[in-house]
């Protein structure tokens, strides 16, 4: 169902909802305005019969203290978005909406802005029909897509200058749920990642010469996985796989990651091998004690369970006096994210805001707006909640925040994986980089952080997915930072150059833009061994002598030293 405003030849969609209710009912909340009329619109996609439905009008009390309101705000000639990711590196979140022959990019400009580009694409095999992910599995510096369709997965990959994308559909049949982009094997190449309903749950993995190669087997091998998450469960630096599932087996899976790809299912001894429908789970370090916790959402089995990571390998179930025990509400989108910026982090679903009191219990807003694509669309420091035609702006208030965007090196360009930790007055807290959280939708790629009253961030240390370890000292707050993954040299600061390569991946010479044209240069591979070294020709750097594989071109003129990736053919 869908909700309108305007007149019936230019109507604008204001809110809508497809089977987030229990018994796949849809039901939505929005607010309304004296004077408007409002259209109520159904398919009949299933069914051409009588139904029934209600209408219940609520008057809202003003929100308790710490919580924001969210402001209804659309962007013109926006559609189906169903992604918030920074598509062209300017450090802000744009809005994606994927689609069948093309898709559309909805800039942010300054002030809250946008720009319209569609790109045209070959036609896709499969559209983002159940779910979407977007990660630069390839590391040329453009990030790709991937679609979730109920017959397969479809990748739209970037060329060397992101102006065109190439499809490639695999053949293998998927009824995709959850798709994802992770380093599964910690080999510095991002690798892809789909649910599977009715079969074993498939991973694409990524060889290093750009290509994809599908492998199923050792995910959990039966039918049922809905909602994917990767996340670092027991702090070794890898990331393990949590699958919340539905249907034909609803008993949920966590998977411990080895440190090489190959996983073992935990969740029985655990606590977590729930039978209960759901179809995502919220992971975050809810009580700020350094490791990842959960919330397992229901989609339809009527309760919710919240587990408390113990850091010692076990998890305690804490519902009980939680104030989830007694929420009722239910949906197949379940995310973690700081909305107030006070330093503890909020769970979005079920048809309400559960904002963190900081003491193990929840409150519960239901005038907030339903999951969907979560980043900043308006550059202020709070995360907002997208929906197809514009976003919920998140009015804020007067807490602190910061942001880091991270870009790898030896990593996967875009860090996914990767986790970052600052230590305030509030004390510690972290995050990591993902790609897919929730079931549909793709958020922001980022570390988000609020600071509540704090002033200053005394220390930042991010874990890089190769294991490097970063620290930075004392960064300024209501900002975005950028950090770029330092080099066994010890390359790597807040920000540096911005320096393209062209093409990526390169056969016999790269073209460099952004730094003086006969800039000294330094190569090193996978390994951090220096392969290449002299002084870029007029911008040219050749590198046919290399062996296919990823490496980091480190450039240094009379105005900065800068690192960039690139893989040779």
């Amino acid at each position: 169902m869908h909700v309108y405003t305007g007149e019936c030849d230019a109507l604008t969609c204001y809110s809508g909802d497809d089977d987030s209710g229990p018994f796949y009912t849809s039901i939505v909340s929005f607010p309304v305005t004296a004077g408007t009329t409002y259209l109520i619109a159904w398919d009949n996609y299933w069914t051409s019969n009588a139904f029934t439905f209600t209408v219940l009008e609520t008057v809202i009390p003003p929100p308790p203290s710490g919580q924001v309101i969210f402001v209804n705000t659309t962007i013109p000639g926006a559609g189906n978005i169903q992604g918030v990711v920074d598509m062209n590196d300017d450090g802000l979140d744009d809005g994606v909406a994927p689609g069948y022959t093309s898709f559309m990019v909805h800039r942010q400009g300054a002030g809250g802005s946008f720009s319209n580009s569609t790109y045209t694409t070959p036609a896709a095999d499969n559209t983002a029909s159940w779910s979407f992910a977007v990660g630069d599995w390839d590391s040329n510096g453009h990030r790709d897509l991937l679609y979730g369709g109920g017959s397969g997965a479809t990748f739209m990959s970037a060329n060397a200058d992101g102006t065109a994308y190439t499809e490639w559909s695999p053949p293998n049949y998927i009824f995709c749920q959850r798709t994802n982009f992770v380093d599964i094997n910690n080999d510095g190449h991002l690798d892809a990642f789909s649910c599977h309903d009715v079969d074993a749950n498939v991973s694409f993995m990524n060889n290093g010469a750009g290509q994809l190669v599908h492998t199923q087997g050792g995910y959990g091998l039966t039918c049922g996985n809905y909602g994917s998450i990767f996340t670092d469960v027991d702090n070794d630096g890898d990331m393990d796989l949590f699958v919340a599932k539905c249907g034909c087996d609803p008993t949920d899976l966590l998977m411990l990651n080895n440190g090489t790809g190959a996983f073992n299912n935990v969740a029985p001894g655990l606590g977590l091998a729930d039978g209960h429908q759901s179809w995502s789970s919220a992971w975050g370090d809810f009580d700020n004690d350094g490791d990842m916790d959960v919330l397992i959402g229901a989609s339809s089995s009527g309760y919710h369970k919240l587990m408390r990571n113990n850091g010692d390998g076990t998890f305690t179930n804490i519902t009980a006096g939680s104030g989830m025990d007694s929420w009722t509400g239910q949906s197949i989108e379940w995310t973690a994210h700081d909305f107030n910026n006070d330093g503890w982090i909020d769970i979005l679903g079920g048809g309400a805001l559960h904002y963190n009191n900081g003491n193990g219990t929840f409150s519960h807003d239901n005038t907030a707006p339903y999951n969907h694509a979560i980043g900043d669309l308006n550059n202020d420091g709070f995360l907002d909640v997208a929906r197809s035609s514009g976003y919920y702006r998140n009015s804020g208030n007067d807490n602190n925040w910061i942001r880091f965007n991270l870009r790898g090196t030896l990593s996967n360009r875009d860090a996914i994986g990767a986790r970052v930790t600052i230590t305030s007055a509030l004390g510690s807290q972290i995050r990591e980089i993902r790609s897919g959280d929730g079931f549909a939708y793709m958020s922001f790629i980022g570390a988000h952080f609020g600071l509540g009253d704090d002033a200053q961030v005394d220390e930042v240390s991010i874990r890089w997915p190769s294991g490097t370890i970063q620290t930075i000292k004392n960064p300024a707050i209501n900002t975005p930072h950028l950090v770029i993954e330092p080099l066994p040299t010890g390359i790597g600061e807040l920000a540096a150059a911005e320096v393209t390569l062209a093409p990526n991946p390169v056969q016999d010479a790269l073209t460099i833009t952004g730094m003086e044209p006969n800039a000294s240069y330094q190569v090193f591979d996978a390994s951090g061994r220096k392969v290449l070294e002299g002084r870029a020709n007029n911008g040219r750097v050749a590198v046919r002598a290399l062996t296919p594989g990823t490496y980091t071109l480190r450039l240094t003129d009379a105005r900065s030293t800068s690192t960039a990736r690139f893989v040779k053919q």
